[in-house]
């Protein structure tokens, strides 16, 4: 399970295969069995094989993640609310203001049970299992937001891949640089709040 080898043949099963297959209109209950057993099998590889421990991690340089986390949060934040007002005004802020506590309870779900699981995966078991696979840093990092912008491939979508093909980019550099998968959560979490809380939560998923 370690040679390069079968760890190019795990990729292209878990992050372009399966993805891609998720795109065709097959049985829901299908797509959710192999979700469910890919899962089981990533988690198995992540605690057995590599060993990983998950835990706070300590000496987190926590005021430097929160002053670089904010930086790019407003720009997000100008860039899409600019977006929304000019492209679909009457959707801008439409749940918060018209369903607070759908508001909240979807935010609250969101982070708990779709972005760590994501940040699982994409960051932690990836930079973990395929770090060596690729002697290149930036192409690791550009291969890694690629394959991340094609789990979305299902929402069909070209504005989602760009933007979650953007997000992925983000991710990894802040992984790259704490080896936190809470930190790298956080950091989702709030960009992907933000999308559902500005008026773009339609088109990924997020029901309004």
């Amino acid at each position: 399970m370690q040679t390069v080898r079968y760890k190019c043949f795990e990729l292209f099963i878990i992050f372009i295969l399966i993805p891609v297959s998720f795109a065709f209109n097959y049985a829901p209950i299908l797509k959710m069995m192999i979700g469910v057993l890919g899962f089981t099998y990533i988690i198995y590889v992540l605690f057995k094989v590599e060993n990983i421990k998950l835990r706070i991690e300590k000496n987190i340089n926590w005021k430097a993640f929160w002053k670089l986390t904010i930086i790019k949060f407003l720009i997000i934040a100008i860039v899409t609310a600019t977006f929304v007002w000019f492209t679909d005004v009457k959707n801008l802020f439409v749940v918060v203001l018209n369903k607070p506590k759908l508001w909240i309870l979807i935010l609250l779900f969101y982070s708990l049970f779709s972005v760590y699981p994501q940040e699982l995966l994409y960051r932690t078991f990836f930079f973990k299992r395929y770090k060596n696979v690729f002697k290149n840093e930036s192409f690791f990092i550009f291969i890694n937001a690629a394959l991340f912008s094609l789990a979305h491939l299902f929402f069909k979508n070209t504005l989602v891949l760009i933007l979650t093909f953007i997000g992925g980019i983000l991710f990894a550099i802040t992984y790259k640089k704490t080896k936190s998968t809470l930190l790298v959560s956080i950091e989702h979490s709030i960009y992907g709040c933000w999308l559902f809380t500005v008026g773009m939560g339609s088109m990924l998923g997020f029901p309004s």
